[in-house]
């Protein structure tokens, strides 16, 4: 099966999943473990933005970075930009937070607010411990994937 239809059917599966769920946090959850299962990234999570910082939430994968600063790191970065932020080598991303070592490659897409479509509420992040693992296929499907929160 290739990239794309694995993620075609996480997509369907995600939208079953969630349908009439409130909660953002089971919402979160589910999401994460689904992915992280699917696909079989090394880390897969949400962020969620409180105050003036990330604060790590729903994961799945080796412990994490709790607190995140605006602009840091991949991470603080996307929400920054309130962009998709693909990084293929997380050595060459300046100011990279290394959580882990096994860290090698990155996505992180924004979640942003139904009330505001510019205001971003968390995000998701994925970690690779290979290089160059993500690309414009993750990226149009994980944004697809964050539009249902």
């Amino acid at each position: 099966m290739t990239k794309e239809e694995k993620y075609k059917e996480l997509v369907e599966d995600i939208r079953a999943l969630i349908d009439g769920e409130k909660d953002m946090i089971a919402v979160m959850s589910n999401i994460a473990a689904d992915i992280h299962q699917t696909m079989g990234y090394w880390w897969t999570g949400f962020y969620r933005v409180i105050g003036d910082e990330l604060v790590l939430g729903p994961f799945q994968g080796p412990i994490a970075c709790m607190h995140i600063a605006f602009g840091r790191g991949v991470c603080g970065t996307a929400w920054k930009r309130a962009e998709t932020v693909i990084v293929p080598d997380v050595e060459q991303f300046p100011g990279h937070i290394a959580c882990s070592s096994q860290s090698r490659s990155e996505i992180v897409v924004p979640v942003f607010s139904h009330e505001d479509n510019k205001k971003v509420i968390a995000v998701l992040d994925i970690d690779s411990e290979h290089l160059a693992t993500f690309d414009e296929t993750d990226r149009k499907f994980l944004e697809e994937i964050c539009g249902l929160i």
